[in-house]
This record gives C-alpha cells, structure tokens and sequence, in this order.
C-alpha cells in the first residue's frame, strides 16, 4: 500500500464506486423520463465529469447545456456570493430540467440555481448531485438524485478542485 504524504489529497470514494452509482442514477432517470425529453443543465466546471458520464447511461432522448457559476474562488470555503459567468443558452420555458451539480455543501449555489431555472417557468426542475454533505445545506427544496451522502470534508477530483487543480482525477479525495 502506498503511504500518502501530509498534505496530500487520500482516497475516499474510488472510480468503481462512483462508476456503479452513476449506472444506477442513470437507471433511474432513464425511468422517471421514460416518455420525455429533458434538458440536463450541467453546472461548470466541477460537473462536466460527472455529467459526461452520467449522460453516456441515458437512453432516453435529451438535451445538455452548461451554465457557470462562482461562490469560491481559490478559497476552500465560499465567499458567501454567486456570480454567474455563463448563461443558459436554452429555453426552459415547459421543459423538464434536470439540474447536474458535483457537489452540494452550503446549498447556496443550488439555491441560485433553482430560482434562476424556475424563473424560466419549466415543466419541472429536478437536481442530480455527484455528492451532497449532510447536515450542510438548509435547502427548501429536495436534491432528487443523489450519487454519494458525505460528511464535511473538502474533497477534490473526479471534476472537484482547489483552485483549479485535482480535476482530473478519476477517483474523489478528501484535502
């Protein structure tokens, strides 16, 4: 076994793992949109990994876009405030959304994002996460599908940073 050095991001949930999750993720929403089309807006950056390879298991017609947002910028904890950087560039107006985030923590990101989508007037909106930390977030709307419940620990790879960096691991760490 290899010694991880102080300092240095340790494992915690391996690419098997979250490639078995995703498939039953993927299962499931093949499942609930069985008959519909919808539009899964993947949350830059730190989703298009996850999204990526959730969508690859979708069987259903569909739709992708991308928005950006920021709340942390090279800190490992958030400012407080989002600021959008990328816009939609679709129309929600009576579609089914399913909104991709990699993580909810704070809930503040998803919060905006919620609000935001839902001021298009969709058919629905619905939120699919890589990983959501319990006991975190005071959310007043549900996270429909969820890949992994963790605790509060900052974690890097598979699409999550710190600053920019440990994006392209394929399995998650803790920092």
């Amino acid at each position: 076994m290899k010694k991880i050095e102080k300092g240095k991001p340790q494992l915690f949930i391996s690419a098997r793992q979250i490639r078995k999750r995703i498939d039953e993720l993927a299962n499931q929403i093949n499942e609930d949109y069985r008959d519909r089309i919808p539009i899964f807006i993947g949350v830059l950056n730190g989703a298009f990994i996850f999204l990526s390879d959730l969508i690859r298991e979708i069987k259903i017609n569909c739709e992708i876009d991308f928005m950006k947002l920021s709340s942390y910028g090279d800190q490992k904890i958030t400012s407080g405030q989002v600021k959008m950087i990328k816009e939609l560039n679709c129309d929600v107006k009576g579609r089914d959304v399913i909104i991709v985030e990699d993580i909810v923590d704070t809930g503040l990101s998803i919060k905006f994002i919620n609000k935001l989508i839902k001021k298009g007037k969709p058919r629905s909106v619905k939120i699919a996460t890589l990983l959501y930390k319990t006991g975190i977030s005071k959310l007043d709307f549900k996270v429909d599908y969820i890949g992994f419940e963790i605790d509060n620990k900052f974690v890097v790879g598979y699409g999550l940073d710190f600053a920019q960096k440990y994006r392209n691991l394929k399995d998650v760490y803790v920092l």
